[in-house]
Order: structure tokens, then C-alpha cells, then sequence
């Protein structure tokens, strides 16, 4: 079991590592990661059960602690991301395919990498699983309302279809999640090793099937899908850590925000894309780059804000 600990903590820490190394796998070798997609609800479903496992009704009490910076940070992580995506999407005059996709990822909560981050940066994990917490809980409302009010001028939305994706996806496995720990505490603790190694393993999958479903349109729009990316993830650490710094909160706490802020479930992004706009393919292409991407930047920003938090306590 030790050694099943080691495992899933190194692959946890460097999930960004994993991520290009089966990516680049999947796209040399597609055939053998397509397959991933006809799955890609049912593993993102795998990856949320896994971190409902890991919240207790203790951390409830968490998010009622931490209000005001919890809402500061629900706040910016629904409105920073939804309006940069769109702006980049009216800037960059994407395609409509790229675009909903775009503004999919700039409209999903937070998602469970920003917490190994937050961890490795020395910012506030407890601030950062309870952010992660609140914005996934609100997420079956706030996510399908701000894609049908943001992506509708490209493409068609049904709000309904979208919420109840939403909800079988994230708020079901979730809750069971929850639950299970509440009941079976015991028996969840002895498995508690595996839970981050399975999360990453089905997040892995579903970027893998993308990059394996879209060789030839990544070769086509690749660069352009990075560039926006990278812009709408950069945009997300900046403006988390003007707002964070604006309202005064300390240094690992402004450290937890602007990650949150700027790390999206991109995974839930990709099943919402495959799912909701299975017509649209290249919708799916933003969320599969973002996981990639937000991992390499995230691991970068935190080493930055590593070094400033020795220095601060140095003082």
C-alpha cells in the first residue's frame, strides 16, 4: 500500500508531465487511445466520485468559514474566465466550434489539479479544496446558464440538456462521493491512496481519446487553440492575483485564489463539448489543450510563488 501511496502522490505532483507524455503517446499511436472517447462521461463521472471521496461534511463547515474569501473567489472564477474566454473567442474571430469550446473551459468550476498546486506553490490548500468545493457545487447552474448567455451567438444552446450533463457528470458522482465517506469513512480511508491515482488515470484517458480523435485538426488549428489557451489561462493568474491582492487577503491565501481562478476542469469541459455539441468536433480540441497547458503553467506559477512565500516568511 506504501508503495500504491508513492505511485499516486509523484503521478498527482507531476500530473502535468503525464498528461504530455500520453498525449504525444496518442498522437504518434491514435489507435490505441480513440477508444477512450466513447467513455469520456463515464471516466470524468470516475475522476469527480474520486474527489467527492475526499471531501468530508467536516469541510462543509470549511466553506462556511472561509465565506467572504470563498465568494471573492467563486466570483472571479465566474466571471474572469467566462468573459476572457469570450473576449478571446470575439478577438481571435474563432470559429464557432472553437469558440463554444473556448467558452466552455472559461465556464466550468474549478477543477481538482488546482489543489496539488496550490499545495506545491505553499499557497492555502484548505481555501483551495473549499473553493474547488463550492464551485463545483454551484457549477449544474452558473456553468450551462453562462455558456447559453456567452456561446449562444455562435451556436445553439439548450440550457436543459446542458444542466442535466452538468448534473449526471459532476453533482451525482459527487454527491455519492460524499456520501460514502460520511457512512464509510473506515473502509473509504483504506483505499484514500488510490483515489488521487485513479483521478489522474481517468483524466489522462480522456485528454489521450481527444488527442487521439483529432491528429489531423490539431495539426490544422493547434497553434492558434494554444495561443488562446495559453492568453485565457495567463489572463486567469494575473486578474486572480489583482483581485485577490485588492481585497487585501494574505500571500498564500492570494496564491490559492489566482490558481483557482485560472485552473479550469478542463476535463468536464471536454465531456460537455462531446456530449452537448457532438456535431461540433473541434469543441472538445480547447479542453483537451487546456488540461495540458494549465498543468505545464500551473507547475511554473507555483515554483514562482514558492520562492515568495520563503521569502515572506524569511521577513
Amino acid at each position: 500500500m506504501n508503495a500504491i501511496a508513492r505511485v499516486s502522490s509523484f503521478v498527482s505532483r507531476y500530473i502535468g508531465v503525464v498528461i504530455i507524455i500520453f498525449s504525444i503517446l496518442a498522437f504518434i499511436y491514435p489507435t490505441g487511445f480513440a477508444w477512450a472517447t466513447s467513455y469520456t462521461p463515464w471516466l470524468l463521472g470516475t475522476a469527480m466520485f474520486g474527489m467527492g471521496l475526499t471531501i468530508k461534511w467536516v469541510d462543509f463547515k470549511s466553506v462556511f468559514s472561509h465565506k467572504k474569501n470563498i465568494l471573492i473567489g467563486c466570483i472571479a472564477q465566474y466571471t474572469i474566465m467566462p468573459l476572457s474566454a469570450w473576449a478571446l473567442a470575439v478577438v481571435f474571430n474563432l470559429e464557432p466550434d472553437l469558440a463554444i469550446g473556448v467558452i466552455l473551459v472559461g465556464c466550468c468550476p474549478g477543477g481538482t489539479a488546482s489543489n496539488v498546486i496550490t499545495y506545491i506553490a505553499r499557497g492555502d490548500v484548505a481555501l483551495s479544496v473549499a473553493m474547488t468545493t463550492a464551485s463545483t457545487l454551484v457549477a449544474p447552474l452558473m456553468t450551462p446558464l453562462l455558456v447559453v448567455v456567452l456561446g449562444g451567438a455562435w451556436i445553439e444552446v439548450s440550457f436543459w440538456a446542458m444542466l442535466l450533463s452538468v448534473v449526471k457528470i459532476i453533482l451525482i458522482p459527487v454527491m455519492l462521493g460524499i456520501v460514502l465517506n460520511k457512512f464509510f469513512a473506515y473502509h473509504v480511508k483504506r483505499v484514500s491512496n488510490l483515489l488521487p491515482l485513479i483521478s489522474v488515470v481517468a483524466i489522462v484517458m480522456i485528454i489521450s481519446g481527444i488527442v487521439a480523435q483529432n491528429t489531423t485538426k490539431i495539426l490544422g488549428c493547434g497553434i492558434l487553440v494554444l495561443v488562446v489557451v495559453a492568453l485565457h489561462n495567463l489572463g486567469g493568474l494575473i486578474l486572480g492575483l489583482i483581485v485577490a491582492k485588492l481585497m487585501k487577503m494574505e500571500y498564500s491565501k492570494v496564491t490559492a485564489v489566482a490558481i483557482e481562478v485560472a485552473m479550469q476542469n478542463s476535463g468536464l469541459a471536454v465531456s460537455l463539448a462531446a456530449v452537448n455539441f457532438s456535431l461540433n468536433p473541434l469543441a472538445t480540441l480547447p479542453g483537451a489543450i487546456f488540461s495540458i497547458w494549465h498543468n505545464i503553467s500551473g507547475s511554473i506559477f507555483a515554483s514562482i510563488r514558492r520562492r515568495g512565500s520563503v521569502r515572506e516568511l524569511n521577513r
